[in-house]
């Protein structure tokens, strides 16, 4: 076993591999974002329309992080992240040389696959990290995840001023062909799985009511909250829903497992995720939208997209330096304290947004309050939910944990839509009162989520080299002994 154990890749070249998949699939959740009018102009399209190109990726990401992280739990998580990283690089070839919005919109689709990175990065961390060594690792790939996000508004910007939006694609493209061809090659193979098969039949009523409830969401500003197509869509999801977790509980191989989102510790994070969600996502859409706002509205600062973009370098900064101190914060303070101070400072900052954003150096102090906030609540949201289950569900676990975050992001960023956009000015432009009851409204949700971080329930994780049964046994143990 020893010598087995030797010939496996160092832990750090693994680190870095996982690192390049994670950034890539960061960066084509955000860049996109800033130049869908110049998408729209350039496929001659209309806004309703390119709006698909950020649904289509949600909506599969959705699908296919907690599937692909199960899958990777099932058959080896090292074959399902060269898997995840493919479907990334042929979706972004796919979106780079698309010439009609239906061929980039089915792009999306497939680079939505690249979900799955993430919980796979976090099993492999737990699988092949020394022990001391996998809160840190964990709480950076998750903060990356933020990173890319900041990064990809920064450049958004000057990347298509100075070449076009199809290098939005192109460099993602890159950079995911070469981590899949490192994890192919060095990223040793799982050395914990789960046995049994996919249970096929519970994905799809997953998928069903996923897609139900985030095409509803996503394009209920369009649509119109109460038109029959949205409301429809709303039915469905509210139908499937129970039907799902209804067939999960009986099945004796299910996708996902019901007992596993029981566990105090799990569905009390996923509850934060889901409210931490709403207003990171949101604030990623609207503060750049705020920041190009022209002065004479009465507010905002009339920067340009490009412009805009640079003024969030800082949140990225502090988002960054978040997610390197989580790991030792983590092991002195416990990864709760981190998720407590993490939400406590989003509703700090977006509260601050919705009151004091009359000069830009305010907005720049609380836009870095809310970096340095999500890098923490990142690490600390992966560390507790991978802390919490076996080892044998890790994938699945943070795959779901994405997941209800970015479901809890879709909410967020339609409602803040229609709150912003409710009272317009002549010009078209929303008023400063849509902007202060938006925010406000996120600072109520971060808040909440503060409140649910400070009842979350912690376990100490069995976490080692080696995985084996007797280490499992104790996981169980006291899993079992936190949920009593």
């Amino acid at each position: 076993m020893t010598t087995a154990l030797a010939r496996r890749t160092d832990y750090r070249l693994t680190f870095l591999v996982l690192c390049v998949g994670v950034a890539s699939f960061s960066l084509l959740q955000s860049m996109v974002n800033p130049v869908l009018p110049t998408i729209q102009a350039a496929l001659h399209t209309d806004q309703a329309t390119v709006t698909w190109v950020l649904t289509a990726y949600l909506v599969s990401a959705s699908i296919f992080t907690p599937i692909i992280g199960r899958v990777g739990d099932k058959v080896g998580k090292e074959r399902m992240l060269v898997v995840a990283l493919g479907a990334l690089a042929v979706g972004s070839l796919l979106a780079a040389v698309a010439g009609t919005i239906g061929v980039l919109i089915a792009a999306r689709v497939i680079q939505g696959i690249g979900g799955g990175v993430l919980p796979l990065t976090f099993g492999i961390i737990r699988d092949e990290f020394p022990r001391e060594k996998v809160a840190s690792a964990i709480g950076m790939a998750a903060a990356l995840l933020a990173v890319g996000g900041g990064v990809g508004l920064v450049i958004a910007g000057p990347l298509v001023d100075a070449l076009s939006y199809h290098w939005l694609f192109w460099i993602p493209m890159v950079m995911t062909i070469v981590a899949a061809v490192a994890a192919a090659v060095w990223v040793p193979e799982s050395p914990e799985r789960t046995p049994g098969r996919i249970n096929v039949g519970t994905a799809l009523l997953m998928s069903v009511w996923l897609v139900a409830l985030l095409v509803g969401v996503s394009q209920g500003h369009h649509w119109g909250w109460s038109s029959g197509k949205v409301i429809g869509l709303f039915v469905i999801a509210a139908v499937m829903l129970p039907v799902w977790v209804i067939a999960e509980a009986r099945s004796k191989e299910p996708l996902i497992d019901m007992q596993m989102m029981r566990i105090p510790t799990v569905w009390t994070v996923n509850l934060v995720a889901l409210l931490f969600g709403m207003g990171m996502y949101a604030m990623f859409a609207f503060v750049p939208q705020f920041l190009q706002t022209p002065e004479v509205a009465g507010y905002g600062f009339g920067v340009s997209v490009s412009e805009s973009g640079l003024l969030l370098l800082p949140q990225t900064v502090a988002t960054f330096i978040g997610g390197i101190a989580a790991g030792r914060l983590a092991a002195r303070f416990g990864s709760k304290a981190l998720l407590v101070v993490g939400a406590t400072l989003t509703a700090v900052g977006t509260f601050g947004m919705a009151f004091a954003h009359g000069e830009l150096w305010m907005v720049l102090i609380e836009t870095s309050i809310l970096g340095l906030a999500f890098g923490l609540a990142f690490a600390a949201m992966s560390n507790l939910v991978v802390a919490a289950v076996p080892q044998s569900q890790t994938g699945v676990a943070s795959g779901m944990n994405t997941n209800i975050r970015t479901v809890g992001g879709a909410i967020g960023s339609a409602v803040i839509a229609t709150v912003v956009t409710s009272s317009l000015l002549p010009t078209g432009v929303p008023t400063e009162s849509g902007y202060t009851h938006g925010f406000l409204l996120l600072a109520i949700t971060s808040t909440a989520a503060a409140v649910v971080s400070v009842l979350v329930p912690v376990v100490k994780a069995v976490t080692h080299v080696v995985p084996g049964p007797q280490a499992e046994a104790e996981h169980d143990d006291a899993v079992a002994t936190t949920t009593a």
